[in-house]
């Protein structure tokens, strides 16, 4: 059955390669615009952490503590710079394959985009048990209330 496999092969037409070369353009749109947005993510953390240590009062405070501001900006950077990057290299990529017509350069593409989606299911998926999470232990907490 494998053997049977690899002697097929899917040709890419020449309407399929103008759909793969708008796609690319979308998304080397959608990374720049990811990396402008990362950059200024990195500007707000740090100017937020440092006007919250500059204007720091004595006895009243966030209740964050103001290096965890600068901890918190860096770590959603990180987070948000993999997708950004798995994007900008699957459109780097899908024009160098549409100009060649080269076969690694695609095969190369759509690793990067099945990169992209797997990072974007997992984030997904961690959010949505944060959320349950969250969900439960507001509705425990309900309970501790008196009054209601």
């Amino acid at each position: 059955m494998e053997a049977n496999l690899e002697t097929r092969k899917i040709e890419i037409g020449e309407k399929t390669l103008n759909y793969l070369n708008t796609i690319r353009k979308w998304t080397m749109f959608i990374a720049v615009i990811g990396f402008i947005f990362l950059g200024l993510l990195l500007i707000i953390g740090i100017v937020a952490g440092t006007f919250l240590t500059a204007f720091k009062s004595g006895t009243s405070g966030t209740g964050i503590p103001e290096p965890l501001v600068y901890l918190i900006y860096l770590v959603l950077a990180v987070v948000y710079f993999f997708p950004v990057m798995y994007l900008f290299r699957f459109s780097k990529l899908t024009a160098k394959a549409v100009q060649t017509l080269g076969n690694e350069e695609l095969h190369k593409a759509f690793k990067a985009l099945k990169a992209y989606f797997v990072y974007m299911g997992v984030i997904i998926i961690i959010g949505l048990s944060l959320y349950v999470v969250a969900l439960i232990v507001a509705g425990s907490s309900i309970a501790f209330i008196k009054g209601l």
